[in-house]
């Protein structure tokens, strides 16, 4: 390899020797920490401040994600008409002027409900479009063969802030407050857009439009792109049905922790980073299970082996037991969980081709992440009108279900994924990994298999 190319690509040391990357990957830290501080923090408004009933609750967990109802499937096509860096970090802004509106309103004595709401769903449209932007810009600043290592390590760095994060949220909130807590994000929020502006990689603008063309065609290619793609099908319904899960609990676990659990602030806080140490291990173990087992092999595996931990959670009553308990399921769970998402994300990054990057991301956010405003209405509704126990067991339940989509469809049998060139049909359809005499097929560069072992979301 010539000096220069190894310069382009990070030479054999992996995606950390790019300095473009780190910056990138410093920025996803700070966001991702002042995120899970607020993860703490937001519910504990309106619980403590503001003495919500479970249904507000998990009302305002669906204003946070009902963005990617309003407006995923433009994002993406509008993402593709620009760069994405700007993007990213105009939305980084919005977020922290959004989030230092709540310690402002509370100084002034004026926050309310409906502001937490307004809070939750302008955050969650800027955060639409910084995710639709970052997952298409990775594959700008990582060649294809180092995708698996860098989302890795972005995961890493996102477990890292669960782990961390919950834990001093919950601190702050007893130390200062729920609605002075959230001040960290806003801070977390302004440093990201200081690393993204530091990166130096020159971003090439998008090809204008064809003449004629509109953003209701470029939505529709986007569309057809994922519902042609047998395994962007298949993968986008198992996300979706766990996203839906994931929101019944998020919008229960807090009201569960501590008024089921009986935990204070820190407590809680605590919980959430015990349960966030199995990502970790997740982001860290994900490239080596992948290279070991097999991508596709991972994909199946990751969920159908660690659901039945979920059932942990409607069973933690009150105490250190119950807290145990609950933290046990979540670590677990959420270890299959990051482990999935390394796999499949990478797969689809590395089989798009450039142009189509943010309408397939946007799209598949849209049906992955669509159901989690759903989940969390439903969560709030059942917490409320059963208790949070009843909501943790479905939810549990279906959990256990995640996985059956994947064992009915081609990958079941499938060891490894196919990449871009593997795809011989219009509509990617992908080869098994048996050939014709029986004999294994080993892909040779697929999106998600790093050859050499890498520190290897919800998707």
């Amino acid at each position: 390899m010539s000096d220069t190319n190894r310069a382009a690509t990070g030479g054999t040391g992996g995606p950390m020797r790019l300095r473009d990357f780190r910056l990138l990957l410093a920025g996803a830290a700070t966001g991702q920490f002042g995120g899970q501080v607020t993860l703490v923090a937001l519910p504990l408004v309106a619980v403590l401040e503001l003495d919500a009933p479970a249904f507000q609750v998990g009302l305002l967990t669906a204003a946070e994600t009902a963005a990617f109802l309003l407006v995923g499937l433009p994002a993406g096509a509008l993402t593709d008409r620009m760069r994405k860096r700007p993007l990213m970090i105009r939305a980084d802004l919005v977020r922290a002027v959004a989030m230092a509106s709540i310690p402002a309103a509370a100084l002034a004595d004026a926050l309310t409900m409906a502001q937490l709401y307004a809070v939750a769903l302008v955050t969650g449209v800027a955060t639409v479009f910084f995710d639709v932007a970052h997952q298409s810009y990775l594959p700008h600043i990582l060649p294809r063969d180092q995708l698996v290592a860098g989302n890795g390590a972005l995961e890493t760095v996102r477990s890292s802030a669960h782990v961390t994060g919950p834990g001093i949220g919950g601190g702050l909130v007893q130390l200062v407050g729920a609605q002075f807590a959230v001040i960290v994000d806003a801070v977390g929020y302004l440093l990201s857009a200081l690393f993204l502006q530091r990166i130096e990689r020159a971003e090439e603008a998008p090809e204008p439009a064809a003449p004629g063309a509109s953003l209701r065609k470029e939505i529709s290619e986007g569309v057809r792109f994922v519902f042609g793609h047998p395994l962007l099908r298949v993968i986008a319904l198992t996300t979706g049905l766990a996203n839906l899960c994931t929101a019944v609990l998020m919008a229960t676990q807090t009201v569960h922790l501590v008024r089921t659990v009986g935990l204070r602030a820190g407590g809680l806080g605590l919980v959430l980073s015990a349960s966030a140490v199995g990502g970790l291990l997740g982001a860290l173990c994900a490239g080596r299970l992948a290279a070991r087992l097999g991508q596709a092999r991972v994909i199946l595996l990751s969920l159908l082996v660690t659901g039945p931990f979920a059932l942990l959670w409607p069973l933690s009553t009150h105490g250190l037991a119950g807290a145990a308990l609950f933290a046990t399921g979540s670590a677990v769970v959420s270890f299959g969980a990051v482990v999935y998402n390394v796999a499949q994300v990478s797969f689809r990054q590395g089989m798009c081709p450039p142009r189509l990057l943010g309408r397939m991301n946007a799209t598949l956010r849209f049906l992955m992440w669509g159901t989690l405003p759903l989940g969390a209405l439903i969560g709030g509704a059942l917490a409320q009108a059963y208790g949070s126990r009843t909501a943790l067991a479905w939810c549990a339940a279906g959990i256990l279900a995640v996985p059956l989509p994947l064992l009915l469809s081609p990958l079941r049998r499938m060891r490894d994924l196919p990449g871009a060139q593997d795809e011989g049909s219009a509509d990617g359809t992908p080869q098994d990994d048996v050939s014709a005499d029986g004999t294994p097929q080993e892909a040779a560069s697929h999106a998600g298999q790093d050859e050499r072992p890498a520190p290897a979301p919800t998707g």
